[in-house]
């Protein structure tokens, strides 16, 4: 069980804390916790949604990961 630490803090997504194990690059951190962020609360900016197209085309398992976590989350909210 998540502590109210932890849920208040990014990653917010298991595909995203294991993605971010291991990894030592700040700009790979950033793209990541970004990409998450992004993903939970999409702008309609070009820059931004131009950036999370990217990172998700680099990345499409870790994109579909997010996606089906967050519809999980979403229809557990629903009940």
């Amino acid at each position: 069980m998540m502590t109210a630490q932890t849920d208040l803090r990014p990653p917010f997504t298991h595909a995203v804390k294991r993605a971010l194990r291991g990894v030592n690059n700040s700009q790979v951190e950033a793209d990541l916790l970004f990409f998450e962020a992004w993903e939970i609360h999409p702008s309609a900016h070009l820059g931004a949604a131009l950036r999370a197209s990217q990172i998700r085309r680099a990345n499409p398992d870790l994109a579909a990961a997010i996606e089906a976590e967050l519809k999980a989350v979403a229809v557990r909210a629903r009940r």
